[in-house]
């Protein structure tokens, strides 16, 4: 159990940290023009704890044997997904699937120098590579598996029932500033691994989005996104 909450615990625990800053920033002044260069650099230093989190824990993570031995028909399904959920994503942006205000988001290129392409690096790769596993990991392998029985272990992978599936996607996309995005994502993923009954499946179809969202980021300059 720990393996699949402590990612993703720190994950959030990061999170918690860029608003404080910014909340600080905002209520007091503190950090004195500061804030925005702590919130650019929390992304990387939280990348790199959360993988330090997922390598210590990986041999007990029993669902992602390698390889993923996915079928061509599954990795066709994982890329529809992951492209649809993209193309649904960018649409679904409307001021009351919101959670508070727009905001600016995550524009690494205001950092000094040349550190933006580092800093824009990290964040796609961190969405792409670390995201998807940390995520896919706490949400469809142990939160919803829990749901049903708190020994998840014995419950097979994509197994569901109303209320642990549910449960879910709402939790999903509470996560999320776009709400109802998320819960669209949610169900998107958890319906590939009832079909696939694969972890490696959610994770690639995850990866694909990100990817996808993060491109768009870096080609429109819409940095809200992020």
């Amino acid at each position: 159990m720990a393996a699949r909450i402590i990612p993703f615990g720190l994950y959030i625990l990061f999170l918690f940290l860029d608003q404080a800053v910014r909340w600080s920033e905002q209520a007091t002044g503190w950090p004195p023009s500061l804030g925005n260069t702590v919130r650019l650099w929390l992304y990387p230093f939280k990348t790199l704890v959360v993988v330090i989190a997922l390598v210590w824990f990986w041999r007990q993570y029993d669902e992602l044997r390698w390889p993923p031995r996915l079928s061509i028909r599954a990795l066709m399904l994982t890329t529809t997904v992951g492209v649809l959920v993209y193309v649904a994503w960018v649409r679904m942006d409307w001021p009351w699937a919101m959670q508070g205000s727009s905001s600016a988001g995550y524009n690494p290129f205001t950092a000094d120098g040349s550190s933006g392409y580092l800093l824009a690096a990290f964040r796609l790769c961190g969405a792409t590579l670390v995201v998807p596993i940390m995520e896919e990991l706490f949400w469809r392998s142990f939160v919803m598996r829990y749901l049903i029985s708190s020994r998840f272990d014995r419950v097979p992978l994509g197994a569901i029932t109303p209320f642990s599936f549910a449960a879910m996607v709402v939790l999903f996309g509470i996560e999320h500033d776009l709400w109802l995005a998320g819960m669209m994502a949610g169900v998107a993923y958890g319906l590939l691994l009832v079909r696939t009954k694969n972890l490696w499946a959610c994770i690639g179809a995850h990866a694909i989005t990100n990817l996808a969202l993060g491109i768009h980021v870096l080609v429109t300059k819409e940095w809200g996104w992020w």
